[in-house]
């Protein structure tokens, strides 16, 4: 069950988990970019209050994935060539 309440122009929802459900509406929304990326929330002084992880939208997620065939994965899994540790960090040190 959740229990809101007012602050200003915000709600507050709190459940039992003691997590606080914050209510934003949609100027405060464009104002912190769409909750698109990461957010670091500072004070006047600039010392960090907290952060906020947008959450994964798996849709998105799927579309960036790349368009690749069963049998382009299956070739990749049988492809033999390969370099060691040791091949790999003589090629590096000749860069």
């Amino acid at each position: 069950m959740c229990r809101s309440e007012e602050s200003g122009n915000h709600s507050f929802t709190s459940q039992e988990a003691h997590v606080t459900q914050v209510v934003i509406d949609a100027t405060l929304k464009s104002k912190l970019f769409n909750f698109t990326r990461k957010l670091e929330f500072c004070d006047e002084s600039g010392q960090v209050l907290g952060t906020f992880v947008p959450a994964v939208n798996f849709e998105d997620v799927e579309r960036a994935r790349p368009k690749i065939s069963q049998e382009e994965l299956r070739r990749r899994r049988e492809e033999k060539k390969g370099y060691t540790t040791a091949e790999v960090l003589a090629y590096l040190g000749n860069l």
